[in-house]
């Protein structure tokens, strides 16, 4: 009876070495799956978006994997294994589990973010190449680049729901409009200095008019230490319909 029971420990923990590396390898194919994406992915625009949609999560993804694969390895080493020790073992794991769990949930949620960052500016703000003759095209500030939004998009501007870039080839006029969030990420809390910042929820609590400019107000709350604000911001008058027709025949003028 004693031998099949140290037979049967070495059976269990050569198959959770083998499982610890399986869920490893995944872990890793996870990682370089998302590499390779970023690397497929040439448009600037497009690695944006998919860094800023889903590499937090891919990393959160595959960090779990590995906290799995830590498991399995960290049990398979058993010698002898009483009931007492079982429950120890299954304790400990998932103790351990947890914390690396949190530990890996934090970095990602409250320091990857300043990393991130930098690189999405880079990506939001390397010139874009024309198709028509393959040179950079030119980046228009927010002035210049009203002419090319129409009414809706410069509301949405207004409100900051919404930002928009607008790129021109200066040669041919091709045009390329860039959509994105109002806000990129967390700001720096004013309480904590993290970067865990966020908009909660935005009010209008004074529409514009032709006449009077409206108010928006934003709530900010930290994700961090909780630490809450508000502001008030400005919304521009509305334009009347002689404006309205004037703005939109200069396009046509030009």
């Amino acid at each position: 009876m004693e031998e099949l029971s140290v037979q049967s420990f070495e059976t269990w923990n050569t198959w959770a070495q083998y499982i610890a590396m399986a869920f490893t390898a995944l872990a890793g194919l996870i990682v370089l799956g998302h590499i390779f994406k970023l690397g497929a992915t040439s448009d600037a625009k497009k690695k944006y978006d998919y860094i800023n949609r889903s590499e937090i999560s891919v990393l959160l993804s595959a960090g779990i994997v590995l906290i799995i694969a830590g498991g399995f390895y960290f049990n398979s080493n058993i010698v002898e294994l009483t009931v007492l020790m079982v429950f120890v073992r299954i304790f400990v794991t998932i103790m351990m589990g947890l914390i690396m769990g949190v530990i890996i949930h934090n970095l990602l949620k409250f320091y990857y973010p300043f990393y991130i960052e930098k690189r999405l500016r880079t990506l939001r703000f390397k010139p874009r190449i024309s198709p028509k003759t393959g040179k950079p095209m030119k980046l228009l500030s927010e002035d210049e680049e009203d002419v090319y939004l129409d009414e809706g998009m410069q509301a949405e501007e207004e409100i900051y729901s919404v930002d928009y870039d607008v790129w021109v080839d200066e040669e041919t006029g091709y045009t390329k409009i860039e959509k994105y969030a109002g806000h990129l990420h967390a700001l720096q809390c004013p309480e904590c200095n993290y970067q865990t910042f966020k908009v909660n929820r935005e009010e209008i609590v004074r529409q514009p008019t032709v006449a009077d400019e409206g108010e928006l107000i934003k709530h900010f709350e930290c994700q961090y230490c909780g630490y809450k604000a508000r502001k008030s911001y400005h919304i521009a008058t509305l334009n009347s319909p002689v404006n309205s027709g004037a703005e939109k025949s200069t396009p046509a003028t030009a």
